[in-house]
């Protein structure tokens, strides 16, 4: 354990419908739904404790009251809190809701419905500019869109799911965030980091840190199947 981000506040972003794994798990919110015998967001506050976290603000959505139901006030040595949106805010409309309740400056925000082994102390060290995003190599991009970046790491484009094939590297859904770009967001309606605030930041001190650690999701009935074989 490293104590480099026990001063670190950490947003889990868990209010997605989940519309594409009903078929699997129609009565619950996906982060709630049972990988190998416990809850998916488990998996996800385990790593961040192990890494030295000490304070995580939930932000939920579609099925609230079955998150925080389920996860309560504390886990380990983790204090958790709740950021419940009355309607979608998307990715970055969560997170500029919670900011009065991030009390670090960058925060880590994680998606709540993957999984990516990486160094977050090492993230942590790395982080240089107002964005980082964790990005991982994979054979074929096409489902998942591509980060372009240049030699030095800084974010060079991104490239849509579907117009691309082939190898490259695609976010692993955790950032570092400075709150000066969470600030930034515009209130009242929703706003989708990828798509809305990550292209801005291209060239204004967006970059990337690089993992070979295993990356997963829950978003399919595929994917929640793969992820039950590697917890189990």
């Amino acid at each position: 354990m490293s104590d480099r981000l026990k001063h670190v506040t950490a947003a889990i972003l868990a209010g997605g419908q989940g519309t594409r794994l009903r078929a699997v798990v129609a009565d619950r919110q996906k982060v709630v739904a049972p990988v190998a015998g416990r809850p998916f967001l488990y998996r996800l506050l385990d790593q961040l404790a192990d890494a030295g976290v000490r304070r995580i603000i939930i932000c939920t959505g579609y099925q609230s009251g079955q998150v925080s139901d389920a996860f309560g006030e504390t886990y380990r040595d983790i204090e958790l809190r709740y950021s419940a949106e009355a309607e979608p805010l998307g990715t970055a409309g969560a997170l500029r809701q919670a900011l009065p309740l991030l009390d670090s400056d960058p925060i880590l925000a994680l998606n709540g419905d993957s999984f990516c082994e990486t160094e977050l102390p090492s993230l942590l060290a790395a982080h240089q500019s107002q964005a980082t995003i964790v990005v991982r190599e994979v054979p074929d991009t096409t489902q998942s869109g591509r980060v372009e970046f240049d030699t030095t790491g800084a974010v060079t484009s991104f490239i849509e799911k579907g117009q691309t094939t082939g190898s490259g590297w695609i976010s692993a859904g955790v950032y570092l965030l400075n709150l000066e770009v969470l600030a930034s967001v515009p209130v009242g309606r929703a706003v989708s980091i990828e798509r809305e605030v990550f292209p801005v930041l291209v060239g204004r001190g967006l970059r990337v840190f690089r993992t070979d650690g295993r990356f997963l999701d829950i978003g399919t009935p595929e994917s929640y199947a793969n992820a039950q074989r590697y917890f189990k």
